[in-house]
């Protein structure tokens, strides 16, 4: 009898093995599909997801996102962009404020322009983003529907994990990943973020389902 507890042990742990390779292989999978879509649909807003930038000048991977971006402005697929993204240690101003200043150099109205600029994951700046669209989108002449429908503007690594997580904070997402970003540009670094990704996707959901067990807060303040 001894002896067969270890051996069930060893059946049950193998088999939860392969059921948790199992979902991580479909979650890769489907990140690698969702990185390919891009939605040629109008919407209420275009949310442009942050990345590093330096004194207030971006990154290549926030240029990448930011010029595409303000082009589905210009093309008036959406009235309204917000800007995420909050400051990393030693930056002057945040990544939503240098994205806010990009944009209006390249004649983006400040009235068309929200920001979150607290957040510093993809998770808090899509709850941000969705919170900053609640509190101040009306303020844009054409109103919104009552699940705003969003462009989201990152890499298309991100895709998946930003549908998902604006779906959960009552968004409708369109994707709109940039194709100028020097990640996408070579293969072996945009697979290295795809992996990443199959982490940080079910890592988000887990921190999601924990706020709503607990009751947790999640203080974002949304900001014009």
């Amino acid at each position: 009898m001894p002896r067969r507890a270890p051996r069930r042990f060893a059946r049950v742990f193998g088999r939860l093995l392969v059921v948790c390779v199992t979902i991580w292989l479909a979650c890769l999978a489907a990140i690698l599909i969702w990185s390919t879509r891009s939605s040629s649909a109008s919407a209420d807003a275009i949310v442009v997801l942050g990345a590093a930038q330096y004194g207030g000048r971006p990154s290549p991977v926030l240029r990448a996102r930011l010029d595409h971006a303000v082009a589905l402005f210009k093309a008036e697929r959406a009235p309204r962009m917000v800007f995420t993204g909050g400051r990393r240690e030693g930056d002057l101003i945040s990544e939503a404020a240098a994205g806010r200043r990009f944009a209006m150099r390249r004649g983006v109205p400040p009235q068309a322009i929200l920001l979150e600029a607290t957040g510093r994951t993809s998770l808090a700046s899509v709850h941000g983003a969705a919170q900053a669209l609640r509190a101040h989108g009306d303020s844009v002449a054409r109103p919104m529907s009552a699940r705003p429908r969003v462009l989201m503007v990152s890499d298309p690594f991100h895709m998946l994990r930003l549908d998902v997580l604006a779906r959960m904070h009552g968004l409708t997402p369109l994707p709109s990943p940039t194709q100028t970003s020097p990640i996408s540009a070579k293969r072996s670094v945009a697979m290295e973020y795809m992996l990443r990704e199959s982490i940080a996707l079910p890592t988000d959901l887990v921190v999601m389902l924990w706020q709503q067990l607990t009751g947790e807060p999640d203080n974002v303040p949304p900001t014009r």
